[in-house]
């Protein structure tokens, strides 16, 4: 039988929490029963996700977006409340990994779009943003396209740069800030989830395409490619469900 402790100790092993300063608590969020037959993941713990868990029979959830994040109200009430009464009356493990998760070298987000997107020699190149080029050059136009179908959504291009990309720079979800780590770097393009007012006149004075393509769709890949390491390391059921967010 495999236990809770043992999928939280590999888990802890793989990501290294301790190596990063998060904005929320990383590992277990919410204790459930001590033996873990199915794990399910998904990319933030919303209510739809724990239903789709509960119908899936899981003993264990484990997810990108938990709970308890820093400067949120500590009150346990409303949607809140309910999440977490859903969690406990079926004794379900809610695991959530943040910052580790983004930049693990093999199951993390930046490395799995990396592996989605084609890009070549995946490599970090400072704090959370990764490098990499592309197969061959491409257009601006063609590149957009190129992403909205590996990622099934149409991404926001903005700025203005070469008329040819090849090095690229990524950090996947809200990372719109890191724009500049790309533009030092002499890049030629840049791709985070979200997008904010101040990334378009950056993208568009200092010579970048940027693309926002999905706070949610940049971060499918990386829990789910936890999940499989999982399945395979302990001989566990594993399901991967999306629950689909337009931001």
């Amino acid at each position: 039988m495999v236990t809770s402790d043992s999928v939280l100790a590999k888990l802890n092993e793989w990501l290294q929490p301790g190596e990063f300063q998060d904005y929320c608590p990383n590992g277990l969020q919410v204790e459930g029963k001590s033996d873990i037959n199915t794990i399910v993941t998904g990319v933030t713990a919303s209510r739809e996700l724990i239903e789709a868990a509960i119908a899936a029979n899981a003993d264990m959830v484990i997810v990108h977006h938990g709970y308890f994040w820093k400067g949120e109200d500590q009150s346990i009430r409303g949607m809140k409340r309910e999440r977490l009464k859903r969690l406990l009356d079926n004794d379900i493990n809610l695991v959530a990994y943040h910052l580790p998760l983004d930049d693990h070298p093999e199951h993390g987000n930046n490395r799995q779009l990396a592996d989605i997107l084609g890009i070549k020699n995946p490599r970090p190149l400072s704090g959370l943003v990764w490098e990499g080029e592309l197969p061959e050059a491409m257009s601006p136009e063609k590149f957009g396209l190129h992403i909205a179908r590996a990622l099934h959504r149409d991404p926001l291009r903005v700025g203005d740069g070469k008329a040819a990309i090849k090095r690229v720079g990524w950090c996947t979800g809200a990372a719109q800030g890191y724009i500049n780590t790309a533009v030092d770097a002499g890049l030629d393009a840049y791709i985070s989830g979200e997008i904010s007012e101040p990334t378009t006149h950056t993208a568009r004075e200092c010579g970048i395409h940027y693309y926002a393509a999905g706070h949610h769709a940049t971060e499918r890949y990386g829990v789910k490619a936890l999940g499989v390491a999982l399945e395979k390391e302990f001989g566990i059921k594993h399901r991967f469900i999306d629950c689909d967010n337009p931001v």
